[in-house]
């Protein structure tokens, strides 16, 4: 029975590890977020039942005791979004190991892990590249593990619509893209994914596989910006920047500022096109994507 499936997220007080807790315990499974010790109180989502584990991922033996009784892992945790601030061997990739080997002594029943289209050992990108390390270490393991790429993830307290947003509040008049905005995207929403993440729980033909998938469209970057001023009713002058001046400007922003709108992480993931096909999600999940005009809504929050 659903109800009696145990099931740990790691990156449950994230973007994505928020949609898919409530997700989760609305079908019934009962959720234990893994978090790491902190002074803040973990902001975990309002009203739903979740239990609790405190444990670094790094920790072996307290992996172990958050892994009690557990049948399934989520693994969402990264430093991504903590740009210049982040360690990705720590976390990422050495995080990721110790957490599969407490895996596989727990004898988890399934492992799923979230990773990005275009993840690859020899990107010249280090959260591309900690992924792509990350996934080895999966494939390598004796988990039935279901790794899932995804094109740019946009809802509701994301880094990126939300980021953006806030810039183009912000400046006056203009409004620098990188390298002219032409990198295409394929925008995905948060809760498509999330469904196919818990879809996939159930069907026994995703494990050790890797899918990869993204939204309905393909879409320039600028694009992307002129659908958000359209949402916003704002009017810019877009400038065209070469990306190593823009990333200057964004590592200052870093340094200077406690919560900046963008990340050097946030400007690598523009530096290349992502996309894989437009079909892939239909076809793997059965499950028709929306469009990424018709859920911003949340923007005018």
């Amino acid at each position: 029975m659903q109800s009696m499936k145990k099931i740990l997220i790691t990156g449950a007080t994230g973007f994505v590890g928020k949609v898919l807790t409530r997700y989760l315990t609305e079908a019934g499974y009962e959720v234990r977020a893994l978090l790491h010790s902190s002074p803040q109180s973990p902001n975990l989502p309002m009203g739903i039942p979740v239990n609790v584990a405190v444990a670094d991922l790094n920790d072996a033996r307290g992996l172990r005791s958050a892994l009690v009784d557990v049948n399934v892992i989520y693994h969402l945790a990264s430093e991504e979004r903590r740009g210049a601030e982040a360690n990705l061997l720590r976390t990422d990739i050495q995080g990721t190991q110790t957490l599969i080997e407490a895996a596989q002594d727990a004898k988890i029943e399934r492992f799923f892990y979230l990773s990005h289209l275009g993840a690859e050992r020899a990107s010249a990108y280090p959260v591309l590249t900690a992924k792509a390390i990350a996934e080895d270490h999966i494939r390598k393991s004796s988990l039935n593990y279901t790794i899932i790429r995804t094109g740019l993830l946009f809802g509701k307290g994301d880094g990126f619509t939300t980021g953006l947003t806030k810039l183009l509040r912000l400046v006056p008049f203009f409004f620098f893209i990188p390298d002219g905005g032409e990198t295409i995207l394929q925008p995905l929403w948060v809760e498509d994914l999330v469904t196919a993440l818990v879809w996939a729980l159930d069907d026994a033909n995703t494990r050790r596989q890797t899918y990869e998938i993204g939204g309905p469209e393909f879409l320039t970057f600028s694009e992307i910006i002129t659908t958000i001023m359209e949402k916003l009713r704002l009017r810019k002058t877009f400038v065209s920047i070469r990306s190593p001046y823009l990333r200057m400007l964004t590592v200052l922003a870093e340094y200077f500022l406690p919560r900046p709108p963008v990340t050097t992480y946030w400007l690598d993931y523009l530096a290349t096109n992502h996309t894989c096909s437009l079909t892939a999600i239909s076809e793997t999940f059965n499950l028709l994507p929306s469009r990424f005009r018709k859920r911003l809504d949340y923007l005018e929050d």
